[in-house]
């Protein structure tokens, strides 16, 4: 199965862990990023996740996050059909940065775009699954809500 985490994720063990649903998202992404390193899922990377990784200030954090660009199985490089799958999910409310996330998911095939953007979440993105990384698990799992 591929996925595709977005940059939030990435850096949500590195978010103030004072509250619960932080520290759950945070436990959930890094069982996600156990399960691709035991070969259980296909991780995207993106040139998204580096321009954006790129733009932190702080150099702990990059490299944080840097070391899953050489663990992902797929990269998904700029491309006139990324810009345009972007152009296209941003009519649906999706701010530029977020459709090109999305797009590079689409366009790799991605069975589920992880994230922890409420704003990303709440669209009806038709073509690939949008999940936050608590119900990503309980999905994949079978577990009950």
């Amino acid at each position: 199965m591929k996925i595709y985490l977005d940059t939030c994720c990435y850096n949500r063990p590195l978010d103030d862990q004072s509250h619960l649903e932080v520290q759950l998202e945070t436990m959930a992404k890094l069982d996600i990023q156990g399960k691709v390193k035991e070969d259980m899922y296909e991780l995207v990377w993106s040139y998204m996740l580096n321009l954006e990784n790129e733009a932190n200030p702080h150099e702990d954090k990059r490299k944080a996050v840097q070391i899953w660009e050489n663990i992902a199985k797929f990269y998904c490089k700029p491309s006139q059909k990324v810009l345009d799958k972007g152009t296209e999910l941003k009519k649906l409310g999706i701010k530029s940065k977020d459709a090109l996330h999305v797009a590079c998911a689409i366009l790799s095939k991605c069975e589920y775009f992880i994230t922890c953007d409420k704003g990303i979440l709440k669209k009806d993105i038709k073509e690939i699954k949008t999940i936050n990384p608590i119900d990503f698990i309980r999905n994949v799992n079978n577990y009950e809500n």
